[in-house]
C-alpha cells in the first residue's frame, strides 16, 4: 500500500486543481518558506478526517477554503483526494486494485464523503483507515 496521488481544489494555498502523484520509493516535498508545503500535509490529513481546524492551523474549518487574493476571488468549496494503491488488498473492506477517498467541505459549514466516487459518511473513512 501506497499513496499514489494527491489531488488538491480549493484547499488553503491551492485554489485551482493540483494533482500530485507518487512513487512507490520515497517521495520528498520541499520548496521555499510559503510555498504550500505544510498544506500537502493537512490536505492529507484532512481528507482522512481530521475534524480539529487547530490541527490544520486554522481558528475554524472555513479556513480550509481558499480565501482569495487581490487578483482572485475566494472558493466555494475545497476538495481533497487521496488515492492509495490496494493492489495488495491492504484494505480488507475494498476489492479494487485503488482506493480513492474525497472530501469535499463548503463555505456552508456542509461536508461531503466519497470512496471511489460513491458518497459515504465519515464514520465510513474512519472505518477505512482503521481497518488498515
Amino acid at each position: 500500500m501506497y499513496l499514489k496521488a494527491l489531488e488538491i481544489q480549493g484547499f488553503k494555498s491551492f485554489p485551482d486543481k493540483t494533482v500530485l502523484n507518487f512513487g512507490e520509493d520515497i517521495t520528498a516535498i520541499v520548496g521555499p518558506n510559503g510555498s504550500g508545503k505544510s498544506n500537502i500535509s493537512d490536505a492529507i490529513r484532512w481528507v482522512m478526517g481530521e475534524q480539529n481546524s487547530r490541527q490544520l492551523r486554522g481558528a475554524k474549518m472555513e479556513d480550509v477554503i481558499f480565501g482569495g487574493t487581490e487578483k482572485r476571488n475566494q472558493m466555494g468549496f475545497a476538495q481533497v483526494t487521496l488515492v492509495i494503491d490496494n493492489t495488495e488488498h491492504i484494505f480488507p473492506t475494498r476489492q479494487e486494485t485503488e482506493v480513492a477517498v474525497t472530501r469535499r467541505y463548503y463555505r456552508s459549514g456542509e461536508s461531503e464523503y466519497y470512496i471511489n466516487k460513491q458518497s459515504v459518511r465519515l464514520k465510513d473513512v474512519n472505518e477505512l483507515f482503521m481497518d488498515t
